[in-house]
């Protein structure tokens, strides 16, 4: 009895000394956590010019300025305890400028009293002034390296300064967490895409295809998603822009379609509406005896009738229904042909999954023409069969 009891003890004290936790773990307040990364054209900050001015120097080429977002705000000494009126942001953003993305992140220790740390980065936003001149592959060869940052990042581009897009007027708001939050409206509109993260972009670029990101744009401290960048698979850099319309109309191709609307005009040019129930597509890829290649899409749509403006026309009569059903396929026939001439005349890629169906379908096929498909693809058929049906109007609104 006196031995097991003695046992129990021996057994209580190993796990108490084995589960006391890391060694090597960090108090969160001993740390400076950022949660988002802007990359823009490299451009001294008027702080590093007044800082290169009293002699902060080091080797460097001014390629790209990167942005960083700390969160939770940590003073710097006793700067917060400083003056205070109202609440200040609950964030700071501060940048450097250089050639190296890690040898940035380690000046800014020369800056902070505490390490930056990158394990709850959310977003990553590149700007297109910059996705010109450096290709993807370098600007995410660290960030996908550092064993800091999770593969779960997004990544986004920016038309303007990404810097920009870390900052917003509203007070208690965090910008990055605020974009990444963004996309969970996916289920409401299909022109906010699901998002790429690091992840399936490393996938993409080593694949060499020809992908899109989500663009942001931003105004007066508020930012939104509008259409994507192009970033071409076998240079890397950003080509061009693809409008909302089509970012919604590569959804509709793809059957990545979870809810959204499609606004026209009717024949007395008053805006009438059709809410997306449902988006069902097939692509399917036919290769004749002599290897010519074609694409024949199949789409179907159920949805309401949700909106009319036109006094004069009673959706509740089969024959305006099924009129109304024309008008509106109409409106999404034309938004896919745009879509399919800037893919196939204008920029000359494929980012709506051809490629992708061609390999699981024909993979013999794949092999032949993988090495330069966003020109051949240019030049294939593409025909499209689009049936549209409204199946109801809504609740009653008389």
């Amino acid at each position: 009895m006196c031995r097991r009891h003695i046992l129990s003890l021996l057994l209580a004290f190993v796990l108490l000394v084995t589960q006391t936790g890391c060694w090597s773990s960090k108090e969160v307040e001993e740390l400076s956590i950022y949660t988002g990364v802007a990359l823009d054209k490299g451009e001294l900050t008027p702080l590093e010019q007044a800082l290169e001015k009293e002699g902060s120097r080091y080797f460097k080429k001014n390629k790209m300025t990167a942005s960083v977002q700390i969160v939770p705000k940590k003073s710097f000494g006793s700067v917060a305890k400083q003056g205070g009126g109202g609440q200040g942001p609950n964030y700071i953003n501060m940048a450097a400028t250089g050639d190296s993305l890690l040898e940035i992140f380690r000046q800014f220790s020369l800056r902070l009293d505490r390490p930056i740390i990158g394990h709850h980065l959310k977003v990553m936003v590149v700007s297109t002034e910059l996705a010109k001149q450096q290709t993807m592959q370098q600007l995410m060869d660290f960030v996908l390296r550092d064993n800091d940052i999770r593969p779960s990042c997004m990544v986004f581009l920016s038309k303007g300064r990404a810097a920009d897009t870390l900052v917003t007027k509203y007070k208690g708001e965090i910008p990055s967490i605020h974009i990444l939050y963004m996309l969970r409206n996916h289920f409401r509109t299909s022109k906010v895409m699901r998002g790429v993260n690091l992840s399936e972009l490393d996938g993409l670029m080593h694949s060499k295809k020809s992908y899109i990101l989500q663009n942001i744009i931003d105004a007066d401290g508020e930012f939104e998603f509008s259409g994507a960048g192009i970033i071409k698979g076998d240079t890397g850099h950003w080509i061009g822009n693809l409008g909302q319309e089509d970012v919604d109309s590569i959804a509709w191709i793809k059957s990545d379609v979870e809810g959204g609307a499609i606004k026209t005009y009717d024949e007395r040019n008053q805006p009438i509406t059709y809410e997306i129930k449902s988006v069902k597509s097939k692509i399917t890829p036919k290769v004749t005896n002599g290897n010519d290649i074609s694409f024949h899409v199949k789409i179907e749509s159920k949805g309401r009738f949700i909106e009319n403006w036109d006094d004069k026309l009673d959706p509740t009569k089969t024959q305006n229904m099924k009129e109304a059903e024309k008008v509106f396929k109409k409106e999404v026939t034309k938004r896919i042909k745009s879509l399919m001439y800037k893919l196939q005349s204008e920029y000359k890629v494929d980012v709506a999954g051809f490629g992708e169906r061609l390999y699981i379908e024909k993979p013999q096929v794949w092999k032949k023409v993988k090495d330069d498909w966003d020109y051949k693809f240019s030049q294939i058929p593409v025909t499209f069969d689009i049936k549209l049906s409204i199946t109801d109007l809504g609740s009653s609104s008389e």
